[in-house]
């Protein structure tokens, strides 16, 4: 169902559409986790660690899908705001044909470069061959990975919440059947782990493209036949995705040197870490679905000249924001131990010691990184990436700084307790960018009713 983001008061409208988001990246997260929970539970402790050591790698790959995800969905729903069906249509082919060629390049690179990465990071012999192994396999999905994601952005872009999440419950179901019969059952290990995400994520992508198209195909019916590849269209995606790509591509390779210090702690705090890890992550990519819902708001609002809108749409996502915070900061810092007790076994008492050092610090913080989150999406929904990609760059530099300062007073503590300096710049540096953002876009609008 395509929504109009531009009529009703936010209060109503983004509830409506954000609610069918937050339980997709629900089920989206809860997959993640079950592909750590049963390597943990099922091929024990080193394949826990073989799958987070690779993790930050594979993140890498994802700063891209989400980056194509973010330029194709501001620019579409720019059009769709302005009631441009044919640009629109032009934007969904050009999106799909870049993504393709894009998917090649990372899919040959990440083959034969898997190896090369994993040594950069200083991984633990013990783990470096399942970790290869597992990367490898993930490199072959990177098509069905871009095509899903891209789906995603074009869905959102129309309002279309609700799509989306029908595709994820049921990629999410299948991913851990697989993965319980492939690893617990077959006994495959991390390979059955990377083989589950491959062919759960390869389905959900081909149903969601040929829905897509099936369903723009009807909305444009009337449209004379149009150019399936627009070059300035395509610099106009560019133009968000690759700030987007840069800003979470420069955070992880801030979560690569990261890893290697936690490398230096052996396997088990590598174990700790991957479990940990996986739940902030789990608790951050809510706030970021947030946030790019607001970026559709934003981009359609401006598309349809109601600059006005966004203010009242930033509250509503704080609001909602805080509200999804809730219950992460509860589980994680009060119930630390039971939730890594999801990932390990009793016997693993190190590498949980770890990570509930690490959810402990982390998790409070996530009411104000939640805010940050969404002040991200109406500064990337307004085309303002400058700013966009400016408040990443000190959280990068403080997290390594100072991990590198703690972790000889406080052993791999110390790496935990980096996180909040940088999550304080960037938080800073991005309301006071979100407030510049708010002026220029009402005086661009003022400027434009002056002129006619």
């Amino acid at each position: 169902m395509i929504t109009d983001l531009t009529k009703e008061h936010p209060d109503k409208i983004l509830w409506r559409f954000l609610l069918p988001l937050m339980i997709s990246v629900i089920f989206q997260q809860f997959y993640n986790i079950a592909d750590s929970m049963i390597a943990g539970k099922f091929a024990g402790e080193s394949a826990l660690g073989a799958v987070g050591a690779s993790y930050p790698i594979t993140i890498i790959y994802m700063a891209f899908a989400v980056g194509m995800n973010l330029g194709a969905s501001v620019v579409i729903s720019r059009l769709f705001g302005a009631g441009d069906k044919a640009g629109l249509r032009r934007a969904v082919s050009t999106a799909f044909i870049s993504v393709l060629v894009l998917s090649v390049v990372l899919s040959v690179f990440g083959y034969f470069c898997s190896g090369a990465m994993m040594r950069w990071i200083h991984t633990p012999e013990d783990i470096m061959a399942d970790g290869v192994l597992y990367l490898k396999i993930y490199v072959y999905g990177l098509s069905f990975l871009l095509f899903y994601n891209v789906c995603t952005g074009i869905f959102t872009a129309l309002g279309d919440s609700k799509t989306p999440l029908y595709f994820l419950i049921g990629s999410s179901l299948g991913n851990i059947f697989l993965d319980y019969l492939f690893v617990a059952q077959f006994q495959w290990g991390v390979a059955g782990v990377a083989w589950a995400t491959f062919l759960a994520q390869g389905v959900s992508a081909v149903l969601a493209f040929l829905t897509l198209w099936r369903r723009l195909a009807a909305y444009t019916r009337e449209l004379e036949r149009q150019p399936l590849f627009d070059r300035s269209l395509l610099w106009r995606i560019i133009s968000i995705a690759v700030p987007s790509i840069m800003q979470q591509s420069v955070l992880s390779v801030g979560n690569l040197f990261v890893q290697e210090i936690v490398n230096s702690y052996g396997s088990a705090v590598v174990a700790g870490y991957s479990g940990a890890i996986k739940l902030n992550t789990f608790a951050i990519n809510t706030f970021m679905t947030l946030g790019s819902c607001l970026s559709s708001y934003t981009a359609q609002n401006l598309g349809a000249g109601k600059p006005a809108r966004l203010s009242l749409g930033f509250r509503t996502g704080i609001k909602l924001a805080e509200f999804a915070a809730l219950p992460f900061v509860i589980l994680y810092f009060v119930f630390s131990r039971g939730m890594m007790g999801l990932f390990l076994n009793a016997e693993s008492e190190e590498a949980i010691h770890a990570g509930m050092a690490f959810l402990r610090i982390v998790s409070p913080l996530y009411f104000m990184i939640s805010i940050k989150l969404m002040t991200d999406g109406i500064i990337r929904g307004s085309g303002a990436m400058a700013y966009f990609v400016a408040a990443t760059v000190p959280d990068l530099i403080l997290r390594i700084g100072f991990a590198h300062l703690l972790t000889p007073k406080f052993g791999s503590t110390g790496i935990w307790m980096a996180w909040p300096f940088g999550w304080f710049a960037a938080t800073a540096l991005t309301i006071l960018f979100y407030r510049k953002v708010i002026e220029n876009c009402n005086y661009r609008t003022e400027r434009i009713k002056v002129r006619k």
